[in-house]
């Protein structure tokens, strides 16, 4: 544009000069040639428009050099601009920093894995799930018992679906109370209705999933009665007259509500037997085992960053109990290895915070001779004790361990004074499936 402009400038000063003239021509006059006899195509002089046009687009660039006078609505865009920039850049680094929280923890293949997950079965069904799985199989497996046992599958419902346990309670409570009245006064029309707009109904018994389903397992019905004074109609839950039988029956009914409990998902051992082997202290577990997220692990890695400092420090016994409260949480569960006296390995899979008696009664139920007493020892030498009195990780055998196991040394030597033979340690369903560590 600026190109044209100077052209256009030079084109004009041009012709407004007058006729050109040659050095070697003669400077004596000749003939005027007229414009329109000039070889080639003649430039027309430009129209005030375009003189304008073109003074203004000069104007223009002249002041691009200029600093420019910015008005409100230059204002409102260049804040807009700069806040979709901000927010950007924003956007950028969180991605940037959940790329780096997930790369805290360890991404393997998971043929690696001692095991290749956790896994649960559904007490209900009998399916073997994923962490992930469970919830959501158990509520459509009580979902489904609706049709076989309506009263069952209330209960199981008002039990598993509700995490707020003192809400369940007041829930239970508040129907004990129903049913007392109405089996106190089997005559009285009253305690058979239960006006479904009470406000102690609607805050304290439908808002818990479940308990509408368990009146009507009772004998409720939906029925729309008459307002008193008012033409219009309102839902009860009415029970029809029970007779002597009904009114026991439902007493039964109560109690096992009273007593019923959550449905949960079994943790499966996966029992495994392995060949004797060198890997056996080796361990490499999945996700699962960890009961952290990547927040946790980046404030974990803070923390290891202090451990040098802490130790250098004189700490009291109060502080060292938390340091160890806080290395157990680390962990949801325990991967365990037991070395047999035939040196093969038997693997189970724990809740880091169960106690050890149920490891003890594992390695009990896979041994062809339970009634054999034995002890197991801990990575350390020391024994554990076969009771309740302490968990697994309190062993410091979370998130994984490799433990000894020893026949009572007595009732060996009994066994060997009467001529007994030595048998196979485990279980024949077990050996049959018997791998190699890799």
């Amino acid at each position: 544009m600026k190109k044209f402009l100077d052209e256009i400038k030079k084109d004009i000063k041009f012709k407004t000069s007058g006729p050109g003239k040659k050095l070697t021509d003669d400077t004596r006059s000749k003939p005027e040639v007229s414009k329109s006899t000039a070889h080639g195509p003649t430039r027309k002089a430009p129209t005030e428009g375009a003189k304008m046009a073109g003074a203004a687009a000069l104007a223009r660039i002249e002041q691009q050099h200029r600093p420019k006078v910015q008005t409100s609505q230059d204002a409102i865009r260049n804040q807009v601009k700069r806040e979709l920039e901000a927010e950007a850049a924003a956007t950028a680094v969180s991605q940037k920093n959940v790329e780096l929280e997930g790369s805290s923890v360890p991404q393997k293949d998971p043929s690696c894995f001692s095991v290749s997950g956790v896994y649960f079965i559904c007490p209900l069904t009998g399916e073997t799930l994923t962490k992930s799985e469970r919830e959501l199989h158990i509520k459509e497996a009580i979902l489904m018992r609706f049709s076989e046992d309506a009263l069952e599958a209330s209960i199981m419902m008002i039990h598993t679906f509700n995490k707020d346990k003192e809400k369940v309670q007041t829930a239970v409570d508040i129907i004990s109370k129903y049913v007392d009245n109405i089996c106190k006064n089997p005559t009285e029309e009253k305690y058979r209705k239960i006006k479904l707009s009470n406000k102690v109904f609607q805050e304290k018994v439908s808002r818990v999933e479940g308990t509408r389903e368990y009146l009507q397992a009772l004998g409720f019905e939906s029925t729309m009665l008459p307002v008193e004074g008012e033409d219009k109609t309102e839902e009860y839950l009415v029970l029809p007259p029970q007779e002597s039988e009904g009114l026991e029956q439902m007493k039964v009914n109560l109690e096992c509500l009273q007593k019923g409990e959550p449905i949960r998902a079994k943790l499966d051992r996966q029992p495994q037997v392995f060949r004797p082997s060198q890997q056996a202290m080796h361990f490499e577990l999945p996700p699962d085992f960890y009961n952290l997220t990547p927040e946790e692990l980046k404030k974990e890695q803070q923390l290891k960053s202090e451990v040098v400092e802490r130790n250098a420090m004189l700490r009291t016994k109060a502080m060292r109990e938390k340091d160890e409260q806080r290395e157990r949480r680390k962990y949801s569960y325990a991967l365990l290895r037991v070395r047999l006296p035939d040196e093969n390995i038997l693997q189970g899979t724990f809740l880091a915070w169960e106690k050890v008696s149920a490891l003890y009664q594992f390695v009990r139920d896979s041994l062809e001779n339970d009634w054999q007493p034995f002890e197991l020892l801990a990575p350390g030498g020391h024994k554990l004790i076969d009771d309740e009195s302490s968990a697994l990780n309190e062993n410091n055998l979370a998130p994984a361990a490799l433990l000894t196991f020893s026949w009572d040394a007595a009732v060996q030597a009994d066994i060997a004074a009467a001529g007994g033979q030595t048998a196979d340690v485990l279980k024949p369903a077990l050996l049959k499936n018997i791998k190699t560590l890799s």
